[in-house]
């Protein structure tokens, strides 16, 4: 099946709104933009210049700003959290956490204990690895206070001893951005600017909020009446101003797409830096972590099996994704907002990009 069959089938099904860029060998080999950012109303396209909410893709920005900083020797994978957020510190309750998607439900990594984790003990190894033991999530936004979220994150339980499993965490994502702008002195989103998207020339990548005039519409919030457009679908980014360690990132597949041939390419991190980042670091089952990256899967419903076992990348909530697969010297940028329709359509967002990816290898 090729790659516009693919795109075609889940059109206005899946998603409403998608824009891909394929680059191979550090040329851009295809590229185009689909639907409408009204669904009721072809007048007002879909174009390479749309911007797209890049959800938990936002995170590879927090990561990359963070290594520059472990690249001047600023700070250290190995070093604890605590020397630089001190209060990750301390012993802590391991007990289950608010399930995101399913109100009154909780998720238990673990089987109830009265053991304790000690939050000092974690490092930026382990957050960057998704398996410090902290949380998936947690209802952030619906504190009164910026001040309370944040000490919330920074003081929550823990839901399994760290080390013990993987599971993906924005928590940790959310104390990384605390955490740079501690050793930076100013907020993630000028960090950003200034050690990522500035030097690689990426003019449409930046946090919201932004004019929603050519912005693919996201979810519509019932607690806000209304769809959020130019605004982080992520609610707990939302409540942080939209800029947080784990989302908030705008942007269009294009300079998406060059910002994975960047990491390719060794244009912003060293090839030493990128070699760790991509090295084997956490693994539960079928699940393998990165150093910020998920990494190839054996799972053949993950979106990286059709890949080379080589290849690194990330997903986000709202449909979007970024791969890289450096034995085919391959970079696939996906923007869809397939939450346009809500939350329910996790397994056809997930068929989708696995058909995407093994459709684009075929053609290799």
């Amino acid at each position: 099946m090729g790659v516009e069959r693919v795109m075609a089938d889940h059109l206005g099904t899946t998603f409403p709104a998608a824009q891909l860029v394929i680059r191979q060998r550090g040329e851009i080999v295809y590229a185009n933009a689909y639907g409408s950012l009204d669904p009721g109303s072809p007048n007002h396209p879909i174009t390479p210049q749309t911007k797209f909410d890049l959800a938990s893709v936002s995170k590879l920005f927090t990561v990359a700003a963070l290594m520059t900083f472990a690249e001047q020797g600023r700070i250290a994978l190995d070093q604890r959290v605590c020397e630089i957020l001190p209060e990750v510190t301390g012993a802590r309750a391991i007990t289950a956490y608010p399930d995101p998607l399913t109100p009154g439900a909780f998720v238990a990594v673990v089987p109830a204990t009265t053991a304790r984790a000690d939050a000092s003990a974690i490092t930026f190894r382990n957050l960057l690895a998704h398996n410090s033991g902290l949380p998936a999530w947690l209802p952030l936004w619906k504190l009164d206070t910026r001040e309370a979220r944040r000490a919330t994150a920074l003081t929550c339980a823990f839901a399994y001893p760290p080390g013990a499993r993987v599971v993906y965490s924005d928590i940790g994502l959310i104390l990384i951005g605390f955490a740079l702008e501690a050793l930076a002195g100013k907020s993630l989103d000028a960090i950003v600017r200034e050690r990522v998207t500035a030097p690689l020339g990426l003019d449409s990548i930046g946090y919201g909020p932004i004019p929603p005039d050519n912005v693919a519409p996201t979810e519509f919030y019932a607690h806000q009446h209304r769809r959020m457009c130019g605004e982080v679908h992520d609610e707990n980014a939302w409540s942080f101003g939209g800029v947080a360690g784990h989302a908030g990132v705008f942007g269009n597949a294009r300079d998406l797409a060059a910002f994975g041939e960047s990491l390719r390419t060794n244009r912003l991190l060293t090839r030493a830096t990128l070699a760790e980042m991509t090295r084997l670091q956490a693994q539960d089952g079928a699940v393998r972590r990165g150093i910020g990256f998920a990494l190839w899967s054996p799972d053949p419903s993950a979106a990286s099996n059709p890949l080379s076992a080589q290849a690194f990348g990330h997903l986000g909530f709202t449909g979007t994704s970024l791969w890289i697969d450096p034995t085919r010297d391959l970079v696939v940028a996906c923007l869809t907002n397939r939450v346009y329709y809500g939350r329910e359509n996790a397994d056809a967002i997930g068929a989708f990009r696995v058909a995407l990816h093994r459709a684009i290898v075929s053609n290799q």
